[in-house]
C-alpha cells in the first residue's frame, strides 16, 4: 500500500475559500492498494482535506495498513465485509479498529481514513469487475446491496427488513433510469462563481463563463463579517445570472442560530433555494430551530447541510427532527462507500432529497457515482431542485475527468463515468502535487519549512539510534526525507 500527500496551491488564488476557511490548498490523501492479479494490479482511493493536517490523515492511513496488506481480497476483505456481528468484516475492523477508534470515534481524522481505505478497496472491487462505480452498485439486486449497507446505530430508523422494501419497491425501471444516466446524466450546479474571497470583478466574470458552459444553478458563500457585504455580493450574481436561474448560498458554519434567521431575512429577496451550513454542522437542534423560522416566514429557502457531518448518525438525527431540506452528502467525510448508503438510504425514507457536496480535488470524480447511485437504487424522482455541486477549479487531474451535457434551460448535467473503478489521479498530477517533494512545491516556503522539518527529525532518529542499528536507519531515514544520497541535500532544503 503506498499512501501520497498530495496538495495544490490554490491559496494563491483563492479558489474554494469561505468565510471560515479562507485561504485553503485544495489536498488530498491518495492511496494506491497493490496486488498480484496481473489483469487488475492496482485499486485507488482518497479523502479529501484543505492543506495543513493532510498529513495527519495520512499518518492515520499507515495506522489501519495491518487490516489490508497481505489480505486475500475476496476472501478476507470483500465476502463478509459486512459483517457487524463482534465487528468481524473487514468494514468494521476498519471503522471500529478497537484502538484507533478511540481517535473518533467513527468522526474526524480516523473516519476520513477509514474512507480512504475503503474508497480504494470499492474501487479495487469495480475494477475486478470492470464496472464504474456507479453501474456496478445500479446491477445490484436490492438482496444484495441490502447486505453492503453499514446499519451500525441506525437500525431504530430504518431496520434491514424495512430498507429492503425500500429497495425493492424503487426497483422497478431501474435499467431505464441506468439508461437516462447514460443519455442525459445527473443536474450539476457550480460554486465556481461564488468565492468569498473573489473581488466583484472576477465574480462578473465568472458568472458570465459558468453561464456560457451552460449553467443555470449557481451557489454563493455567505457569511462575511457585515452581512451587507453579503447582500452586495449577492446582488452582483443575481444582476449577472437573471431572475429565472437558480442562486443557492453557504454560511459554512460561521453564524449563530439566531443570527443565521436574522440574516437569511435581509438575503431573502434574492430568492436563495437554501442556505446550506447555516451554523455549527453538529447543532441538530439548531438547523431545526432555523427551517422551522424559514418555514414560518414562508421563504423558498430550505436548510441544507451535511458537507461536515461526521457521520451517518448524525444525519439520522437530522432527518428525525426534519432539521434539513436537502441532504447533502460527502463522498470523504464518512467511511466509504457503505456509510454513504446508509445515508442515501434514511433520505430515501425520509423523503428528504440528496444533493451531493464536492468541489475539492476527487469529490467532484467521486459524487457524479454517488448521485447516479441515489437516482437508479434509492430516489427514483427527477426533481427540478435536486442537483449535485460541481466546479472548474479542480477539473483536469483524474484519467476521467468530469464532463457535462448541456440541456437547454435544465442546465449541466454531469456526465456518466464510463471506466470501470471510482476514480484515478493522473500519474503526472501525483507525482507533481506530491507534498512538499513534488516540483509544485520545489520553490513554496510552506514546503520547504516541511522539508527542513523532516530533515532534523530524521537528523534526531540518526543520533539516537544505536551504533548496531545506524546503517538501516540512516537508510530509512534519507527515505523518509526523499533522497537517495546525501549531496542532494543541501541544494533541495536551502
Amino acid at each position: 500500500m503506498d499512501v501520497d500527500d498530495v496538495r495544490f496551491p490554490t491559496s494563491k488564488t483563492l479558489a474554494g475559500s469561505d468565510a471560515v476557511h479562507k485561504d485553503p490548498d485544495y489536498s488530498c490523501v491518495y492511496v494506491t492498494l497493490y496486488t498480484d492479479d496481473p489483469k487488475v494490479p492496482r485499486g485507488y482511493g482518497l479523502t479529501f482535506t484543505l492543506g495543513r493536517g493532510n498529513e495527519v490523515v495520512k499518518a492515520c492511513v499507515r495506522a489501519l495498513e495491518s487490516h489490508v496488506v497481505g489480505k486475500n481480497f475476496e476472501k478476507d476483505i470483500w465476502n463478509s465485509m459486512m459483517e457487524m456481528k463482534d465487528h468481524s468484516g473487514f468494514y468494521y475492523r476498519v471503522t471500529q479498529d478497537g484502538q484507533l477508534r478511540w481517535l473518533g470515534p467513527e468522526k474526524g481524522v480516523i473516519a476520513m481514513a477509514s474512507g480512504a481505505l475503503l474508497n480504494a478497496v470499492w474501487d479495487l472491487k469495480c475494477r475486478l469487475e470492470g464496472k464504474p462505480l456507479w453501474e456496478l452498485v445500479s446491477e445490484t439486486e436490492p438482496e444484495n446491496l441490502v447486505n453492503l449497507i453499514d446499519f451500525k446505530h441506525i437500525q431504530d430508523f430504518v431496520s434491514r427488513d424495512e430498507a429492503l422494501n425500500i429497495l425493492k419497491k424503487v426497483r422497478p425501471g431501474w435499467k431505464s433510469r441506468v439508461q437516462t444516466m447514460k443519455t442525459k446524466g445527473f443536474r450539476a450546479y457550480t460554486t465556481s462563481c461564488g468565492w468569498l474571497g473573489y473581488p466583484e470583478q472576477v465574480v462578473r466574470e465568472k458568472c458570465k463563463e459558468s453561464l456560457k458552459r451552460g449553467h443555470r444553478y449557481f451557489k454563493m458563500k455567505v457569511g462575511s463579517s457585515d452581512v451587507e457585504d453579503d447582500v452586495k455580493r449577492a446582488s452582483w450574481i443575481r444582476e449577472e445570472i437573471g431572475d429565472d436561474n437558480v442562486l443557492m448560498m453557504d454560511a459554512n458554519q460561521k453564524w449563530g442560530v439566531d443570527e443565521a434567521i436574522e440574516n437569511m431575512k435581509r438575503l431573502a429577496k434574492f430568492r436563495p433555494i437554501w442556505i446550506e451550513e447555516p451554523t455549527n454542522c453538529d447543532d441538530v437542534l439548531g438547523h431545526a430551530k432555523i427551517a422551522n423560522a424559514l418555514k414560518k416566514s414562508k421563504s423558498v429557502c430550505g436548510v441544507a447541510t451535511g458537507e461536515a457531518c461526521s457521520n451517518k448518525v448524525l444525519f439520522k438525527q437530522l432527518l428525525q427532527s426534519q432539521a434539513i431540506r436537502y441532504c447533502q452528502i460527502d463522498s470523504c467525510r464518512v467511511s466509504g462507500v457503505s456509510e454513504i448508503l446508509a445515508i442515501l438510504l434514511m433520505a430515501a425514507k425520509a423523503g428528504v432529497k440528496v444533493c451531493p457536496h464536492a468541489g475539492g480535488v476527487g469529490l467532484c470524480e467521486y459524487v457524479r457515482h454517488l448521485a447516479m447511485i441515489d437516482f437508479v437504487c434509492f430516489n427514483p424522482l427527477d426533481e427540478m431542485d435536486r442537483v449535485c455541486e460541481s466546479v472548474f477549479d479542480a477539473n483536469g487531474y483524474f484519467d476521467e475527468p468530469c464532463e457535462f451535457r448541456e440541456e437547454g434551460k435544465d442546465g449541466l448535467f454531469y456526465k456518466a463515468p464510463k471506466l470501470p473503478g471510482y476514480a484515478r489521479m493522473k500519474l503526472d498530477v501525483l507525482k507533481s502535487h506530491n507534498f512538499p517533494f513534488g516540483q509544485v512545491w520545489n520553490k513554496e516556503k510552506k514546503a520547504k519549512i516541511v522539508r527542513k522539518a523532516m530533515l532534523h527529525d530524521a537528523i534526531k532518529v540518526v543520533v539516537k539510534s544505536s551504533t548496531t542499528a545506524m546503517t538501516i536507519v540512516v537508510v530509512a531515514a534519507l527515505s523518509v526525507v526523499g533522497f537517495s544520497v546525501m549531496s542532494r541535500v543541501k541544494k533541495s532544503f536551502f
